[in-house]
């Protein structure tokens, strides 16, 4: 009876958490105002037990070290699935990260109430098999060094003979691996060049988008999720709103 008040509440909390999220970012009316990303300045990999299934939480910001310490969190053979909650980070570990899930050959998910944002979406992408449960948001934006205007307005400061042509290459080449990336992993390129790609082709003095958040239908269409969402045919994972969190999930 303790356990099922247990999963219940947590159910409850999630729920709560969805229902506040569901208030639109003003500038990108997409997303919700306040995206449950993690608070964690670095991806931090903890596995639970949920509903008997061994599940690896990977929950943070994508830094630089991240790949050693997921090479040790996959050395669990018990884990069956990983769940991502993170607002991004390094572009290019999120590749690399990506792939590592791959070679694992385990699922992903990102859970109701969670979002994975940027180059999170590596890493989910990196998943055998794929799920966004319902209330789970799966938050996109353009991904080259030209969307960092501090770092373009910095080297522009330092080096204005050389730095744009540097730029462009640099893109090209960050837009190159995403393309190569999605390929392998079986996402539609489509995913590039009618979402990803297009948010910084349409802004404007009055178009301040810089971030989407895919719908369920878009979810299916680009083969972002593998398993597409059955709707109340198909269990819903409800996932706790904070950081600060003890006890179980359910899955």
């Amino acid at each position: 009876m303790r356990k099922f008040a247990s999963l219940v509440a947590l159910v409850a909390m999630a729920t709560g958490h969805i229902a506040a999220a569901q208030q639109a970012d003003r500038d990108n009316p997409t997303c919700p105002a306040a995206p449950n990303w993690s608070t964690f300045s670095q991806m931090r990999f903890t596995v639970q037990e949920v509903n008997g299934q061994r599940v690896l939480l990977a929950e943070g910001q994508i830094d630089e070290n991240l790949v050693p310490r997921l090479e040790a969190a996959l050395r669990d053979e018990t884990i069956q699935e990983i769940w991502l909650r993170s607002p991004g980070g390094n572009a290019e570990v999120g590749n690399r990260a990506g792939l590592l899930i791959r070679q694992s050959g385990l699922p992903t998910r990102i859970p109701a109430g969670w979002t994975c944002f940027s180059a999170c979406n590596f890493l989910f992408m990196g998943g055998i098999a794929r799920f966004v449960d319902n209330g789970g948001i799966f938050m996109v934006h353009m991904f080259t060094f030209t969307s960092n205007r501090t770092a373009l307005r910095s080297s522009l400061e330092r080096d204005t003979a050389g730095t744009v042509g540097q730029v462009e290459q640099q893109s090209a080449l960050l837009a190159s691996a995403d393309n190569d990336f999605l390929i392998r992993m079986g996402v539609s390129r489509l995913l590039l060049t009618e979402v990803m790609y297009r948010q910084n082709a349409v802004q404007s003095a009055t178009n301040r988008t810089t971030r989407r958040c895919l719908t369920q239908q878009e979810v299916n269409r680009y083969n972002v999720a593998t398993t597409p969402w059955q709707g109340a045919t198909q269990q819903q994972t409800a996932a706790p709103a904070n950081d600060n969190r003890r006890g179980r999930r359910r899955n």
